[in-house]
């Protein structure tokens, strides 16, 4: 059985790392990120911190 030929390693880990690239790029772009309330509309609880040493 011939061995391949190490330009055909090449091709193949330029076309696998060029893959996993766009399926990383699609994964990050694909997720559309939450909008922040506005400060108004949110409601913080502010307790002051008694600290008992």
């Amino acid at each position: 059985m011939p061995q391949m030929a190490p330009i055909g390693w090449l091709s193949l880990f330029i076309i696998f790392s060029i893959i996993f690239i766009l399926f990383s790029m699609m994964n990050y772009y694909s997720m559309m990120p939450q909008t922040p309330m506005s400060q108004a509309s949110k409601k913080h609880s502010t307790s002051p911190l008694n600290w008992k040493w």
